[in-house]
């Protein structure tokens, strides 16, 4: 009785000393949002679920949690970027310019996929929440340099 006692002590010890296996699930209380990079305005949340979007290879998943009105001027990708509503609502255009009329609303459970170089723009419809897949780097070239955020002081 006292070996079993001892043997189980033990493997609890040693499964505690383990490092801890990588998360590949997570509930929606796990995901932890932080500051957006300076690549996008101030105000949205991002959190990184898995990969390194801004890692030279490798598969990334992203979401981006943003206010009511958030826009993301126009701009585009070197790579595919694959785009799913979780909340919200989000307004997509495409084209060189802002224009809030030409845009389509896509609701949560949407989904869009914007080839290579695709000029695009969008803004959020009360608070929305995207989640972005694709293949590093994440880049975003804004179509006009002014509209960058990370350019300003």
């Amino acid at each position: 009785m006292k070996t079993t006692f001892l043997a189980t002590v033990l493997c609890a010890a040693s499964l505690a000393a383990a490092p801890a296996p990588p998360q590949n699930a997570f509930s929606p209380e796990q995901i932890k949002f932080g500051p957006v990079p300076p690549v996008l305005a101030p105000g949205a949340q991002l959190a990184v679920l898995e990969g390194d979007p801004m890692a030279s290879s490798g598969d990334f998943t992203i979401r981006l949690k943003m206010p009511d009105g958030y826009r993301i001027p126009p701009h585009w990708h070197p790579k595919r970027e694959n785009v799913t509503v979780v909340s919200g609502g989000f307004k997509v255009g495409m084209g060189d310019s802002f224009d809030a009329p030409k845009m389509t609303v896509m609701l949560a459970g949407s989904f869009a996929y914007l080839d290579p170089d695709m000029h695009h723009y969008g803004m959020a419809v009360g608070e929305t929440v995207v989640q972005v897949h694709g293949a590093a780097p994440f880049q975003i070239n804004y179509v006009n340099p002014n509209d960058d955020p990370s350019t300003k002081k």
